[in-house]
């Protein structure tokens, strides 16, 4: 974890042990480039405002030269622009400060999990529904319910993400792109739609913060 504030630190850090991860911590961007480029590390925790190097130019070296280690952005800037750049720069993830501990830990398990594997899953499922992703087709138990591209792409993003809350602004960018007005309503009609065909269930709204998938 790279991070300059010692009382986020500390508090992500003994969280992290107390959940079986075995974190080392710096505050400086050079050190950390340093300790992610030749030590034997899973995945990194990078903050943006990082004295030495920003976290940015730690997260392009970081590309370039380890483009098989995540990275989970956790930073206090949270404009749509800085969440573009960290996205587009390598980040396998993006946290915005304050954040709770329990997401950081679902997404670091989640980019872990994703480690090693060849390809995405040609299936998806949570409860009665499934996804068959090769035929872009969508079932609810073995009837087969007929969604639109943008529905199957939002209904896909969600199932991959399970158990993780996603906001408005990360479903807009990763299934409408980076440039659609990030005050439009879109998402949640798109999840009223799947609600109706899938089932209410599906999709769970969590006030404030976004949508997510917990069926198992």
């Amino acid at each position: 974890m790279v991070e300059d504030e010692d009382r986020i630190s500390s508090f992500i850090a003994k969280g992290l042990r107390a959940e079986g991860f075995t974190p080392t911590v710096v505050a400086d961007g050079l050190i950390g480039l340093d300790y992610a480029l030749t030590g034997e590390f899973d995945l990194v925790v990078l903050d943006i405002g990082l004295p030495g190097i920003d976290g940015f130019e730690v997260l392009a070296r970081l590309s370039a030269d380890r483009p098989d280690l995540p990275v989970i952005v956790l930073t206090a800037r949270d404009s749509v622009t800085d969440t573009v750049a960290a996205l587009e720069g390598g980040a396998a993830d993006y946290m915005a400060k304050p954040f709770t501990f329990g997401e950081l830990v679902a997404r670091i398990r989640l980019r872990l999990r994703a480690q090693g594997e060849p390809a995405p899953a040609d299936e998806l499922t949570a409860g009665a529904v499934r996804l068959d992703l090769r035929r872009r087709r969508a079932f609810v138990a073995d009837r087969e319910v007929e969604l639109s591209a943008r529905e199957l792409s939002l209904a896909e993003v969600l199932m991959r993400n399970r158990g993780l809350v996603m906001s408005r602004e990360q479903l807009l960018s990763q299934v409408w792109g980076y440039d659609f007005d990030p005050g439009s309503n879109v998402v949640d009609v798109y999840v009223g739609y799947l609600r109706k065909k899938l089932g209410p269930e599906l999709v769970t709204t969590v006030r404030g913060l976004g949508y997510r998938v917990d069926a198992p």
